[in-house]
């Protein structure tokens, strides 16, 4: 496999951290200056948590296990086979009893990964498409923008926490302590709705550069874009209800779950027929 470092994802990359360092510096301060005190060991608690158990969180969100080659041998097969070709460590192989078919990367670094598929996904996909995605979460996992996006998703998660039991417990404090409180919700907000574009800037960049990564793993971009589209075409057929409990791991998902059209403008992922274009367009690259 001739794999070459994607230098306009690592620029990214390393231009979202520095913003974000820089936000959360200003969100610590405006926290100070609040003396909503409180909230900063909540912060380092949960950071902690978010970069050591982040793919531990990931399973437990969307009910997965780690399964075994005996429970499913041609699964690991497949991982162990592309790892290989990926020049990359083996993952964690787990699975999620679930009828959305999808499948995510998790893990702090490439020697702790973790690729998860659904059940869906293994009942929906054929060899080639399964292949595919398997490729596509390798990538993701040899570009390490897993970690960034983790450690990315982790100011916002804090922010939208702060904003929400501000207005939960806001309306008990009294008339001194409240400007300094109302100061630091608003600041959470602002971090909030920043950290939030900036992630998904990076994360729609990143799908492209995961598809090219996973076509180069295969060798068969055509296998990737076809099972995008399945992906895809199914959604409308599962029920609400799991969609609706499997939306917090949206930004991770090879396919974003269905939305409105607001949902598509301010969406983790690049629409599937333009990921799907940009693969063809590499298949008749390799051919050439």
């Amino acid at each position: 496999m001739d794999w070459k470092p994607d230098w306009g994802l690592r620029g990214r990359m390393v231009l979202t951290m520095f913003l974000l360092f820089a936000l959360y510096m200003v969100f610590v301060g405006a926290l100070v200056w609040s003396r909503s005190l409180i909230y900063l060991p909540l912060m380092g608690a949960f950071a902690l948590a978010q970069f050591f158990f982040s793919d531990r969180l990931a399973l437990y969100s969307m009910g997965a296990k780690e399964v075994t080659e005996e429970e499913y041998p041609d699964l690991h097969a497949m991982v162990s086979r592309l790892s290989q070709q990926a020049d990359l460590p083996k993952p964690t192989v787990a699975v999620a009893d679930s009828r959305v078919p999808n499948a995510f990367a998790a893990g702090r670094s490439q020697k702790k990964a973790t690729v998860c598929v659904t059940t869906g996904l293994l009942g929906t996909l054929d060899r080639n498409e399964l292949e595919g995605v398997i490729a596509h979460e390798l990538a993701h996992v040899k570009n390490r923008d897993v970690m960034v996006m983790t450690i990315a998703s982790f100011l916002s998660t804090v922010a939208f926490m702060i904003v929400r039991m501000g207005f939960w417990f806001g309306g008990g404090r009294n008339r001194q302590g409240g400007g300094g409180f109302l100061v630091a919700i608003v600041a959470s907000l602002v971090v909030w709705v920043v950290s939030f574009f900036l992630i998904r800037a990076l994360s729609r960049y990143r799908e492209f550069a995961a598809d090219r990564g996973g076509a180069l793993i295969t060798g068969n971009p055509s296998a990737l874009a076809s099972a995008l589209l399945t992906i895809d075409g199914r959604m409308d057929r599962v029920p609400k209800e799991d969609l609706r409990e499997q939306s917090e791991m949206n930004a991770f998902f090879i396919v974003p779950l269905k939305s409105d059209f607001i949902g598509r403008l301010f969406s983790t992922h690049p629409a599937t027929e333009t990921r799907v274009e940009r693969l063809r367009d590499l298949e008749r690259e390799m051919e050439s």
